[in-house]
């Protein structure tokens, strides 16, 4: 049996604003909906619930990010500042080209580094981890040639 990762799902507040965010990371938009009904909230075991997402793309074709807006119910609890050894999801690693280019732009929206640098490990990759909009967490890394 094959198995392959099909998309993160990261719960958002401000759906534009993540949007714009993973776009300036260089993700493409797939599409844009409103999901709502019984079915959906038997998959979700939350019951009756509308949600607007948005499916992100990794240009390669390596991955999808699916960002939602919770519309009903109501969002019940906030993860959005907890600090990278808390349990349950830490974040989604990028793969970039140039990191600090990639760090500039994304400044642009808000991002800040969570340390204080981006750190060179064993000359093998440029690595940090970075805040964007709404606290999300996500890695970024640059392998050095």
């Amino acid at each position: 049996m094959g198995i392959r990762m099909d998309n993160v799902g990261i719960v958002v507040e401000n759906l534009d604003g993540a949007i714009a965010f993973f776009r300036e990371l260089g993700l493409d938009l797939e599409n844009r909906a409103t999901i709502e009904g019984d079915w959906a909230g038997q998959v979700t075991g939350l019951g009756f619930q509308r949600v607007e997402i948005a499916m992100m793309n990794a240009p390669d074709g390596s991955g999808k990010l699916e960002l939602s807006r919770y519309i009903e119910p109501e969002v019940i609890a906030d993860h959005r500042n907890a600090p990278v050894n808390a349990l349950g999801y830490l974040r989604v690693m990028f793969a970039v080209d140039d990191i600090d280019d990639t760090l500039a732009r994304l400044a642009k929206h808000g991002a800040e580094l969570v340390s204080t640098d981006v750190i060179n490990y064993e000359n093998v990759y440029r690595l940090c981890y970075v805040r964007g909009p709404e606290g999300i967490l996500i890695g970024l890394a640059q392998a050095v040639h």
